[in-house]
């Protein structure tokens, strides 16, 4: 592998996250023993992450979890559906979470907010840190990656997948594969933009599906859609179903 190729940044000047601090490695026996003592109190700050999580998040009931690219810009398509899509959420009396930062969750915490939802952004401690965006009625900081993903699922009824990179797709398939393992109960996933996306479902159909990497069905564990309005009533009939049930999430 060349220089240029060599996966990871050089940041030499920067503190390591919680994150990497848990997941890097000691190559040498002395690093090996202080990492023994550190990990086992590590274990008890994510276990204090996961409580002040569920604290704070407790009293939100039927949420949607919308995710996408933090690159997006305001004058992109994709942003103003994303700011038409948390509006009908709002006005639905759905909670709209997002990762709290720019781009994709901005747009979607503003349409939220500015139709007078509750509008909740889940941040993450990152080597560049990421800021909250302005359009927030409650704001939480996360250091450990899984906890903040397990408030994603815990506290919404469905994702709506906007267009974005390597973040986005990890919350997709992260999603994806509670619903193939029966871990969650009726969990829509809206794929946002045909365009963007299509590529994508082509080669689960033809790659996965015919490869036998998947089960016939399993391709058809999300909605694609370009239209706000069957995002939101895909969330909101998936809601009518639990309550028929007398199922909660």
């Amino acid at each position: 592998m060349t220089e240029a190729t060599q996966p990871g940044r050089n940041r030499p000047n920067e503190e390591p996250t919680q994150d990497e601090q848990l997941l890097n490695e000691p190559l040498d026996a002395t690093s090996v023993d202080v990492r023994r003592n550190s990990d086992s109190w590590r274990v008890l700050r994510i276990m204090g992450e996961f409580v002040w999580g569920f604290e704070n998040l407790q009293r939100v009931a039927g949420g949607v979890s919308i995710f996408g690219s933090a690159r997006t810009k305001p004058e992109d398509p994709m942003y103003q559906a994303a700011v038409q899509t948390g509006a009908l959420f709002a006005a639905a009396n759905v909670p709209v979470i997002t990762g709290g930062g720019p781009g994709i969750m901005e747009a979607a915490n503003k349409g939220a907010f500015e139709a007078g939802g509750l509008s909740i952004g889940c941040n993450i401690e990152l080597p560049h840190e990421q800021f909250s965006n302005k359009y927030l009625t409650k704001s939480l900081d996360f250091k450990f990656f899984f906890v903040r993903k397990t408030m994603f699922v815990k506290y919404a009824l469905g994702f709506v997948v906007f267009p974005g990179g390597y973040g986005t797709l990890d919350e997709l398939f992260e999603a994806l594969t509670l619903i193939q393992t029966d871990k969650v109960t009726d969990f829509p996933v809206v794929l946002f933009g045909d365009g963007y996306w299509g590529g994508l479902v082509e080669w689960m159909h033809k790659t996965l599906l015919d490869g036998g990497m998947i089960s016939p069905g399993d391709e058809r564990l999300f909605t694609l859609t370009n239209d706000p309005a069957v995002a939101v009533q895909t969330i909101m009939d998936a809601q009518a179903r639990l309550a028929l049930n007398g199922h909660g999430r």
